[in-house]
């Protein structure tokens, strides 16, 4: 049997920083992630991978990431403060790699969108660029900066305009099927996987059997 050890807040506390990020970043399991483009107002393009992302509610449709401190300049959120325009968008097999490559420090005037050979797509006069190599394409609104006074992280939050995916991915009750568009998820900061759908559950109720949703 696997010997369980117990770590405290004091054992994390003494990690070596690198390691202490790894673990806490791999701790909580395989999280979404997504490239973010965007666009400052002298046209000047930026993408970047972001693993913090978050569903905020459907009604109306808003999604968020957090940034880190902005002790250093941060691209992605200074262009979407100044423009109010962002996309996320979606990685996969294909293209995991390149998205990988974004979290480099690139200068200001490099556009990651060359540096590391994804490709730019405008839809619909929206201001951001968004990746063409990717299945699923959001285009956001920003709407509201959050201040984390507790490690000076930033939350962000934006409304969906619009998305765009295969129709063939959208189930009958609106259900996206991410593995048919080729999602992966990753763990920690650098792990990245391919997933396997178990079972989809009916609506939790009380003195009601769980059947399975096809």
């Amino acid at each position: 049997m696997t010997k369980i050890k117990e770590f405290t807040y004091d054992d994390i506390m003494s990690f070596e920083l690198r390691y202490r990020a790894q673990f806490i970043n791999s701790l909580l399991g395989f999280k979404s992630i997504g490239l973010i483009g965007t666009k400052n107002n002298l046209n000047q393009t930026n993408l970047a991978i972001f693993s913090s992302l978050l569903h905020i509610g459907a009604n109306p449709p808003l999604v968020a990431f957090i940034s880190r401190p902005d002790v250093a300049e941060r691209h992605t959120l200074e262009n979407i403060l100044s423009t109010g325009f962002y996309t996320i968008n979606q990685i996969n097999e294909t293209n995991y790699e390149q998205a990988h490559q974004t979290s480099a420090r690139y200068d200001r005037a490099v556009s990651e969108f060359e540096a590391v050979g994804l490709t730019e797509e405008y839809k619909n006069d929206f201001f951001a660029p968004f990746v063409k190599e990717s299945n699923i394409q959001i285009a956001l609104e920003f709407k509201e900066k959050i201040d984390l006074s507790i490690n000076n992280t930033i939350l962000v939050i934006g409304l969906i305009k619009s998305v765009s995916l295969a129709e063939n991915a959208i189930g009958s009750d609106g259900f996206i099927n991410l593995e048919k568009c080729n999602s992966i998820t990753v763990s920690g900061l650098d792990s990245y996987h391919k997933t396997e759908k178990l079972k989809r559950l009916s609506y939790a109720k009380v003195g009601k059997e769980l059947t399975e949703i096809s």
